[in-house]
């Protein structure tokens, strides 16, 4: 990213309380089994996939509303087509919000793909995708999700790549009134996660393996928007890295069936 640096200040200064998870404590592994595991002292937590076990997950005991919610990540290196990797934010039952960030298994030496979504009362569609500037296995990265009644914010290394604003003002739907837990998984979606279910994945590669720490949640908020040099940088990710933005997809297009949501129009 050459000079694009993010100082201490980028954008956020959201919270004063900040409590640093421990996996042990803090945690339920919610399926997968051993294929689970908390390491250490609770620092690090480990998601493994085979043919004997689809995958594995887990979620925070507890649950908010609103807050910044950081996990450092490393993805799962060389062959990881048809994998998916999550951390998200979301609420129980059929009409649930949620707060997706989905990594996109790929073939070795292809990007891997983010993919965000945002769902309000069980219904979303608001889907931006991007290639990350970096190789995400290499390393630990910091990825981020803040909520609050103004915005939701997605980041990455503190490099905002994503903006939902609450605009119930003109019809959009906004999660602002149920608590979510946070959610991470590893599991197979080879019928659609690698170009479209076009590439399946490759057991002979199993096991695959993804990393978690540094889980951090601060449960007070500010009401807040990007500093100028947030809004610079969020422009150098649109136009670099994002490769799909639901509301320029032909499904809308004129004399669509599908009109585009109203935000969209705005």
């Amino acid at each position: 990213m050459g000079n694009l640096r993010v100082s201490s200040m980028l954008l956020l200064s959201l919270m004063a309380a900040a409590s640093a998870y421990n996996f042990h404590q803090d945690v339920e592994i919610t399926w997968g089994g051993g294929h689970a595991r908390i390491l250490g002292r609770g620092n690090l937590l480990r998601l493994t996939m085979d043919k004997t076990a689809g995958g594995a997950g887990f979620k925070s005991n507890r649950d908010y509303l609103f807050g910044r919610f950081n996990m450092q990540m490393k993805l799962i290196a060389g062959n990881s087509a048809g994998t998916v990797t999550t951390f998200y934010l979301s609420s129980e039952g059929p009409s649930h919000d949620e707060i997706d960030l989905e990594f996109l298994g790929n073939k070795s030496g292809s990007p891997y793909t983010l993919h965000t979504n945002v769902f309000t009362q069980g219904q979303g569609g608001r889907e931006e995708g991007f290639h990350l500037w970096f190789d995400p296995t290499k390393h630990f990265h910091t990825y981020s999700i803040v909520w609050n009644p103004k915005n939701i914010i997605i980041l990455v290394d503190s490099i905002p790549i994503r903006v939902f604003n609450n605009e119930e003002s003109i019809g959009v739907p906004y999660p602002n009134n149920q608590r979510m837990k946070l959610y991470a998984s590893l599991w197979d979606a080879d019928d659609w996660a690698t170009r479209g279910g076009r590439v399946k994945t490759d057991w002979s590669k199993a096991p695959f393996v993804a990393y978690y720490r540094n889980f951090v949640a601060k449960s007070d908020w500010e009401m807040q928007g990007l500093s100028a040099r947030g809004k610079k940088l969020l422009s150098w990710v649109r136009k670099r890295c994002r490769i799909y933005y639901y509301c320029n997809d032909e499904r809308h297009g004129r004399g669509s069936r599908h009109p585009p949501p109203p935000e969209c129009k705005a």
